[in-house]
């Protein structure tokens, strides 16, 4: 039997947001509940206060895997799962998402832990609205489902850098997901303040958590015998005493195993099942086969097609926008079949609307607006986003950094450009340089010349090869082969207060011949209660966008994304703030529609 993950991809991915994972969890009978029993069992576990000894002597044991059978306490147990990440949905939509969840016939939610969002600063902790993950979990056992919890510290995901946040780059010499003493030392420190709040949310402490996993999918990369071992450890003496799992895929089933943990599969193919669930017998004797991720999706990259598939092999459960698919249906058609009581009805589909276009009325370009940002770092050679002294000696994670300098000469220009760099001769724009093209000429100049690179983190990998993922100008640039120097750098995250310092009177009308890169500032106009739109940018050619100071997503023209999803909760009954990053080419334009667009690419880039 099965369960699934309703996974969101990242910004940069693109496509549905609960494409992730679909988890299958492989069991062998389902505990019958009397109607209204898990209810009343959810009212008595979130009553903190009357938790008595009597009902805590009933949960000694939890979830353990015994022989072929996966058993909760005495009980022969099915578990029916799927994923929602909690930190890509607004919180105002977690309800909604998993009673939909509910409604298909599941009983167990799975989640990841994101470190890089919990701790974006080095000692500075956030698990407050849309982070709070004590809520969602007991959001989870209010409406009656169980949770299995993913904590890392990697988590994979298709998040930036695997979740790890990237101040950890700071060491030139960090080695992640090892026990090098500066990746265990911060590790340690997270889970010193993670692990407090999850422990009192165990099964055996009255909570919905009855499973915990052990990092994730450490097989494929299996850099440290030892390391695996420790995060285990480092676990247990938290507190945390609930089943513990791994998970891997084909690559690294074989290396990814940890004694006295339950080994478990991620795969994509019923092909796959029938060769892993042969191989997992190998590794571990008959014991319960369970399928942590069976990917329904997968991302998009831009300049790619998108990838999509017939709902009787490889899609999604709910859009981005939490609306059903062909996938959803077919499932609640057969768990329905098979479960001892009706279904609770489905929540209906959150209302959409198509907003009026917004025409942006007033703009500010990137030259002009350098005045009004913190003073610039000055520094004799480039340096990299994440050494940047900037948020309190922790980098820069996102956005964008300005590299200035002074040349008087022409020639080639070359550098080593992570992700995309933009490329300007005093205010005009030559071109760019990225992984593919690392040397650009400089034209004939006059006297002493400005040269700006502006470079774009268009992301961390996740997966792979992650300890080189740092982004902007990495070592030297060269022009005739001559190392530049003398550099001005501007730190541009693009974070809440960075448009604070831009009062109205800074703004101007916009131009009939804009200077580029440039913001752009409209307002929409909300009459009623706020609804789910889509935002398109038909015109516009590459840039970010801002809505009430929150990042709605980047957008670019060579697609396959033409839109992108505007929770309706983002949104103010009156005058809502738009800003638009545009690096290019601006239209005239803001549209909003009912529906997403996803089309093909107009090339590869």
């Amino acid at each position: 039997m099965t369960t699934w993950s309703l996974r969101r991809r990242p910004g940069r991915a693109l496509g549905l947001v609960l494409l992730g994972f679909f988890t299958l969890l492989v069991l062998r009978r389902y505990l019958h509940l009397e109607p209204g029993s898990c209810d009343r069992e959810v009212a008595q576990r979130l009553d903190w206060s009357n938790l008595t000894r009597p009902w805590l002597r009933r949960r000694q044991l939890g979830l353990q895997a015994k022989d072929q059978n996966f058993m909760l306490e005495d009980s022969t147990f099915w578990i029916f799962g799927g994923s929602v990440h909690y930190f890509r949905v607004p919180k105002e939509y977690w309800r909604d998402r998993l009673l939909k969840m509910k409604a298909c016939g599941l009983n167990t939610l799975t989640t990841y832990v994101p470190w890089n969002l919990h701790e974006p600063e080095r000692g500075r902790f956030d698990f407050s609205g849309n982070l709070d993950l004590e809520a969602f979990v007991l959001t989870a056992a209010e409406i009656g489902l169980w949770v299995i919890l993913r904590p890392g510290p990697y988590i994979c995901s298709e998040i930036d850098l695997g979740g790890l946040p990237s101040w950890l780059l700071q060491d030139s010499g960090m080695r992640l997901r090892t026990t090098y003493k500066g990746f265990t030392n911060a590790v340690d420190l997270y889970f010193d303040h993670l692990m407090p709040r999850v422990v009192p949310l165990q099964y055996k402490h009255g909570g919905p958590i009855i499973a915990v996993q052990v990092e994730n999918e450490y097989g494929s990369y299996n850099k440290d015998p030892t390391y695996m071992p420790y995060i285990k450890k480092a676990l247990e003496d938290r507190g945390i005493e609930e089943l513990l799992l791994t998970s891997d895929n084909k690559d690294g089933l074989s290396s990814g195993a940890v004694d006295g943990v339950l080994a478990t599969i991620n795969l994509q193919s019923q092909h796959d099942l029938q060769l892993l669930s042969t191989f997992l017998f190998t590794v571990q004797g008959a014991r319960p086969k369970m399928v942590m991720e069976y990917w329904t999706g997968w991302f998009d990259s831009w300049g790619g097609t998108h990838n999509i598939l017939d709902s009787s092999d490889y899609d999604a459960v709910l859009t981005e926008a939490g609306d059903y698919t062909a996938k959803y249906l077919q499932l609640r058609d057969f768990f329905g079949s098979i479960s001892g009581t009706p279904l609770p009805p489905p929540p209906d589909p959150l209302p959409k609307t198509a907003y009026e276009s917004v025409t942006p009325a007033f703009y500010l370009s990137l030259w002009d607006a350098l005045k009004y940002m913190e003073a610039p770092i000055n520094s004799e050679q480039p340096v990299n986003m994440e050494n940047l002294p900037v948020n309190n000696g922790n980098g820069q994670s996102f956005g964008y950094t300005l590299y200035e300098t002074t040349i008087a000469s022409s020639g080639v220009l070359s550098a080593f450009v992570r992700d995309r760099g933009q490329v300007f001769v005093n205010t005009v724009s030559i071109g760019f340089l990225d992984y593919k093209r690392k040397e650009i000429n400089i034209p004939l100049i006059q006297g002493y010349t400005t040269l700006r690179i502006l470079v774009e983190n268009c992301g961390r990998v996740n997966y792979g090869e992650i300890d080189n993922q740092r982004k902007g100008l990495i070592g030297n640039i060269y022009l005739n082969d001559s190392p530049l120097s003398k550099f001005r750098i501007y730190s541009l995250d693009m974070k809440k207060s960075f448009f604070q310092r831009f009062s109205f009177d800074e703004w101007n009308k916009v131009p009939e011949a804009p200077t580029f890169p440039a913001f752009f500032l409209g307002a929409l106009s909300v009459a009623l209660s706020p609804s789910d739109t889509f935002m398109k940018l038909e015109g516009w050619e590459k840039g970010v966008v801002f809505i009430n100071g929150q990042n709605l997503g980047r957008y670019w023209n060579i697609g396959p994304q033409e839109t992108l999803y505007l929770p309706g909760t983002w949104l103010d009954q009156g005058i809502n703030q738009v800003i638009v990053f545009e690096e290019k080419m601006a239209g005239s334009v803001i549209q909003f529609t009912e529906t997403p667009h996803l089309g093909r690419s107009r090339y590869i880039n």
